[in-house]
């Protein structure tokens, strides 16, 4: 069994600096259309609210919205329970729900399941950060992250975990870079809707790299294009990748995939990426 931490062999993102280099990294290397972004729980508002020239919601949005606009619009937002439009959101990242009443999932029942037994199954397999723990959520992009050089510890010195939106080839680009070394098979959870549990919910709860395809509600409300997945993890796992898909490129391996003809001779294309062993040794 692997031991080896994520951060081995990995660039350290600690500094504003770092944390632009890695996200300028990500967004050419994966082609990315959106920003990279950052999470971080608070445990008051008054944490938050110390950011500077934080945006505060001028009205009340799904989570997937103000995510939108941290990625799509490179603002940097402070989330309390009362800007979200209800429990199913607070309760993904802590700020609320979870109480017998949203376990039940009553409002889902004819919806999007069956019966209420259906729905209260689904409401249990979220991954949920557990809920009093902090009152306030910072989403910025990943480049605004980083400590600063003699300045006291702020909240903005490391997010909790980075997320970004890419299509299935780049997000496969990403897992690939992450196997590179200390390889590890990835496993994934499904809730159907509500699959910000399946992403920022999961990697904020289990520490682990978390790999969703957005629902209904990220598209509709989030703004999510249909050929594009959210990828979340704790930093140390965004500097893995990035230095195993250097690695794959130094080998011939770069996002995007030129396809190579489906009805060409496939010899020459596989002798490139595998020589070999007496080619090799030449």
């Amino acid at each position: 069994m692997d031991t080896s931490t994520p951060t081995q062999n990995a660039d350290p993102v600690t500094t504003g600096a770092d944390f632009a280099a890695l996200s300028a990294e990500l967004e050419k290397g994966l082609r990315l259309r959106s920003i990279p972004f950052g999470m971080k729980l608070c445990a008051t508002v008054q944490e938050m609210q110390a950011v500077p020239r934080i945006r505060r919601p001028q009205a009340i949005h799904t989570l997937d919205q103000l995510v939108a606009q941290t990625a799509r619009l490179g603002w940097t937002l402070g989330v309390t329970s009362e800007d979200l439009v209800g429990d199913q959101c607070r309760a993904v990242v802590g700020l609320g729900g979870q109480d017998p009443a949203w376990f039940e999932g009553q409002p889902m029942v004819g919806v999007w399941y069956a019966t209420q037994p259906d729905s209260a199954a689904h409401q249990a397999a979220m991954n949920l950060v557990p809920a009093g723990r902090y009152q306030s959520l910072v989403i910025a992009p990943l480049a605004k992250w980083g400590a600063a050089e003699s300045a006291p510890p702020s909240v903005m010195d490391q997010p909790d975990i980075a997320l970004f939106y890419a299509t299935p080839g780049a997000m496969m680009y990403f897992i690939n870079g992450l196997q590179w070394q200390g390889y590890e098979r990835f496993d994934w959870s499904c809730v159907g809707e509500s699959a910000c549990a399946d992403s920022w919910g999961r990697a904020l709860k289990t520490r682990q790299p978390s790999l969703s395809i957005p629902c209904f509600a990220e598209r509709r409300y989030g703004g999510v294009t249909d050929d594009e997945m959210l990828m979340a993890a704790p930093v140390e796992y965004f500097a893995k990748a990035v230095h195993g898909m250097r690695a794959l490129a130094r080998s011939g391996l770069r996002y995007p995939f030129p396809s190579y003809g489906i009805q060409q001779d496939v010899r020459a294309g596989m002798a490139a990426s595998y020589p070999s062993p007496k080619a090799a040794s030449r």
